[in-house]
C-alpha cells in the first residue's frame, strides 16, 4: 500500500493443558507456554506496532501468592523490550531452578497456564503505556478479576458509557476499552454475587462457595449480558483470576479470529498461519471462531464454542484480505492472485493490447501477491490472442510464422524499489520533502523512452499522497509515454468505524475527487442539502438512520472520479500521461466473497456504520479534522 493507514491489533491467547513439568519433559523447558506466545506475537508484528504486552494467571494459587502477572511496552522495539524484560526473571536461574516446572511457578513471574497477548495500533490518541493492552481489573475476589485484550472499535462508546453511569459506575475514562471492560466486569459482579447468595442459601461456607463459584460462573450468560448492546468489529479476549478464559466475535465476524485445541494446550489468534507455524499445525487443525460465538476455556481445561449473541450476515474485512494480513495464509494469498487477475482485462483493454510497447509492474512490497494474479491473468488472454492469431492462419502459417506468434510474451518487470525509511534533519520543508520523495527507486534502462507505456498495480490507494509526491514523480525519470496505476482495491470512498484508521473523510482522494466534479459540474450546493440531511438524521435512533453520502456519489460514474483522482495525484510538470484505474466492487466480491465492503460500497454492517458517515460529513462540513465516532 503506498499511503501507509494504522489498523485492526492483533491477540493471543494460550491454555496449556497440562502441568509446566510436563513441558520440560515433552519439549525441554517448562517456559513453553511463554515461548510459544512470543513466536504468536512475533509472527503477527504486523498486526501493531505502536506497542505490545502479555500478561499470565496461575491456576489454583495460595492466598497470598501473586497470580496474575502483567508487562507492556511501547518502546521503538517494543516486543524485544517486552521479553527481555519478562526472561529477565528467568536468566541468572541454576540449571536444575530453570527446568523445575513447579518451583518456577510457586517463585517467578510469568509461569501461569492462561497466557495473553497483545500487539497494539493506535487508530486514534496518543501512544503511551497506558493505552496497550492487556487491561486489568482487580479485586480481591479471585473470581472478579478480570484481564482484558482485544482487536475492536466500537460506534457506540458514549452509549454504552452512559449505561455504566446509570448503573452506578464511575468510570476513569471515555475509552472503548475502558467502557467495555467495565462493561463485562459489571456483569462479571452480578454473576459473581448471584452465586455467592444462591450457595450462602444452601449453607456453604465461604471458602467452599469461592470453589463453587469458580466452577460454576456461567461465561455466557455474562458475555451475552454485558455485549448485548455492543455495536462494532471486535475481537476480545479475556481472562478471569481463578483461570476461565474466553474469546468473543462479533456477530458479522468483522474481525478475524482462529483457534485449535489439542490435549496439551489451546491457542487462539488473529491469524491462522501465527498458529500453524508456531505450533506446526496443518491448516486441518486450525478453525475460524464462528461470528456471534465465544470460545471459552473453563479452568478445569474445558473448551466451549457457544453464542452469545444473535449471529449476523458474514461481513469480515476485505482490508485484511487485501492487505493487513499476512499473504502466508493459503485463501488470503489466492484471494490477492485473483484481485490482481480480475483487472487484466481492464488494463489490457486500456493499453489498447499493445503488448510490444506496455511494461507491467508493481509497487511494492505489499501489492506482490495481487501482482502474481495479474500477471497470470495478463498471460491468458495473451495465450487467447496467440490462439486467435494462429486459427487466422488457417492451417497455411510457416512455421516462422507460428514462432513469431508463440514468441509474443508480455514484459513483467519489477521496476519500483521501495528504500529503507528515509530520516532526515534537514531544516527547511522543500528539502526534506525532496528527501522523503525518495522512499522509492526505480530500475532503469528498461522503459523505452517516449514508446512505452508503464503499468504500476498497487493494492490500494486511500490519499493519493505518496503516489503523486512519490511513486509518479520517480517513475516519470524512465520516461515513458504514459503511466497507468491500478489499484487492486476498489475507491475507498467512506469512513472506517470498526478498527481502521480512516474516519476523515477530507483525507480520502476518492472524496476530494467527489467534491471537485460536483463543484465543477455546478452541483456543490448538493453539499449543504446533504449536510441538512445527516444534520436532520442526527437523534434518530440508529437502525433508522441511513448513508446520505452515497447519493452523492451516485452523481458519477465510477470512471469518471476515477479520471478525476487520475488527475489529482498527476504532479505538477511531469510530461507522460496519468490514468488511474481501480478494482470495482463486484469484481472485489466476486475475489473475496463474504467480505465486508463499507468503505467501498457504503453498505455498512452494523447500525452504527451509517451514523458514523453521516458524522464524518457533518464534520468535513464543518471544518473539523476529528474521529467520527
Amino acid at each position: 500500500m503506498s499511503d501507509q493507514i494504522k489498523h485492526e491489533c492483533g491477540i493471543a491467547l494460550i491454555r496449556l493443558l497440562k502441568p509446566l513439568d510436563y513441558y520440560q519433559e515433552e519439549y525441554g523447558t517448562p517456559l513453553y507456554g511463554l515461548n510459544k506466545l512470543q513466536l504468536l506475537l512475533q509472527k503477527q508484528r504486523n498486526r501493531g506496532q505502536d506497542g505490545a504486552g502479555i500478561a499470565t494467571i496461575k491456576l489454583d494459587p495460595i492466598p497470598g501468592a501473586r497470580f496474575i502477572s502483567r508487562k507492556r511496552s511501547n518502546s521503538t522495539n517494543y516486543l524485544k523490550d517486552l521479553f527481555d524484560g519478562v526472561f529477565e526473571h528467568f536468566k541468572d536461574l541454576s540449571p536444575e531452578h530453570k527446568a523445575d516446572g513447579n518451583w518456577l511457578k510457586n517463585n517467578k513471574p510469568y509461569t501461569g497456564e492462561v497466557l495473553m497477548g497483545h500487539l497494539r495500533y493506535g487508530t486514534h490518541g496518543v501512544n503511551t503505556i497506558e493505552t496497550c493492552h492487556p487491561f486489568l481489573r482487580q479485586n480481591n475476589w479471585i473470581t472478579r478479576n478480570l484481564v482484558l485484550a482485544g482487536n475492536f472499535n466500537l460506534t457506540n462508546v458514549d452509549e454504552l458509557f452512559t449505561e455504566l453511569i446509570e448503573l452506578g459506575q464511575f468510570p476513569k475514562e471515555v475509552s472503548d476499552t475502558v467502557t467495555v471492560m467495565e462493561k463485562i466486569g459489571h456483569f462479571l459482579d452480578a454473576e459473581v454475587q448471584y452465586l455467592f447468595e444462591h450457595y450462602k442459601m444452601h449453607g456453604y461456607s465461604n471458602r467452599e462457595i469461592t470453589e463453587a463459584i469458580m466452577e460454576n460462573i456461567d461465561l455466557q450468560r455474562v458475555l451475552s449480558r454485558a455485549c448485548k448492546k455492543f455495536d462494532g468489529g471486535y475481537v476480545m479476549t479475556g481472562m478471569l483470576g481463578h483461570g476461565d478464559a474466553f474469546v468473543i466475535r462479533d456477530p458479522n465476524g468483522i474481525r478475524p479470529a482462529y483457534y485449535f485445541q489439542d490435549d496439551e494446550v489451546v491457542a487462539v489468534a488473529s491469524e491462522r498461519p501465527a498458529l500453524m507455524t508456531a505450533f506446526k499445525k496443518r491448516i486441518k487443525m486450525i478453525k475460524e471462531i464462528p461470528r456471534g460465538y465465544a470460545l471459552i476455556i473453563k479452568k478445569n481445561g474445558t473448551v466451549l464454542e457457544v453464542p452469545f449473541t444473535q449471529q449476523k450476515e458474514k461481513k469480515g474485512c476485505s482490508f485484511e484480505r487485501i492487505y493487513f494480513s499476512r499473504g502466508s495464509d493459503r485463501d488470503i494469498y489466492t484471494e490477492r492472485k485473483k484481485l490482481g487477475e480480475l483487472l487484466a482485462a481492464p488494463v489490457l483493454k486500456a493499453v489498447n493490447y499493445d503488448f510490444e510497447n506496455t511494461v507491467f509492474s508493481y509497487v511494492p512490497n505489499t501489492a506482490e501477491s495481487a501482482f502474481f494474479g495479474f500477471m497470470e491473468g495478463i498471460e491468458s488472454e495473451l495465450d487467447k490472442i496467440k490462439t486467435q492469431q494462429i486459427l487466422q492462419l488457417n492451417n497455411q502459417g510457416s512455421t516462422e510464422e507460428i514462432t513469431r506468434i508463440l514468441r509474443q510474451n508480455a514484459r513483467f518487470e519489477k521496476l519500483v524499489v521501495k528504500d529503507e525509511k528515509i530520516r532526515t534533519f534537514i531544516a527547511d520543508d522543500a528539502s526534506r520533502d525532496e528527501m522523503v520523495a525518495h522512499v522509492y527507486d526505480v530500475t532503469y534502462g528498461i522503459v523505452k523512452n517516449e514508446i512505452d507505456t508503464l503499468v504500476l498495480l498497487d493494492d490500494s490507494i486511500v490519499r493519493g499522497t505518496t503516489l503523486r509526491d512519490s511513486i509518479i514523480t520517480i517513475v516519470s525519470r524512465l520516461f515513458p509515454k504514459k503511466i497507468i496505476v491500478v489499484s487492486s482495491a476498489p475507491q475507498i470512498r467512506y469512513p472506517d468505524c470498526y478498527g481502521i484508521d480512516m474516519s476523515v473523510l477530507k483525507e480520502f482522494v476518492a472524496f476530494q475527487a467527489l467534491v471537485s466534479l460536483l463543484k465543477e459540474s455546478g452541483q456543490d450546493y448538493l453539499l449543504n442539502e446533504t449536510y441538512d440531511k445527516c444534520i436532520a438524521q442526527k437523534d434518530k435512533p440508529k437502525d433508522q438512520i441511513k448513508n446520505e453520502v452515497s447519493a452523492l456519489y451516485d452523481l458519477f460514474p465510477y470512471e469518471v472520479i476515477s479520471d478525476r483522482i487520475a488527475d489529482m495525484v498527476t504532479p505538477e510538470g511531469i510530461k507522460p500521461e496519468i490514468q488511474v484505474i481501480y478494482q470495482t466492487v463486484e469484481d472485489l466480491r466476486s475475489a473475496c466473497p463474504d467480505r465486508g465492503d463499507w468503505y467501498f460500497s457504503g453498505e455498512y454492517p452494523t447500525a452504527g456504520g451509517n451514523a458514523v458517515v453521516n458524522k464524518a460529513f457533518v464534520n468535513f462540513m464543518e471544518g473539523k479534522v476529528v474521529r467520527a465516532y
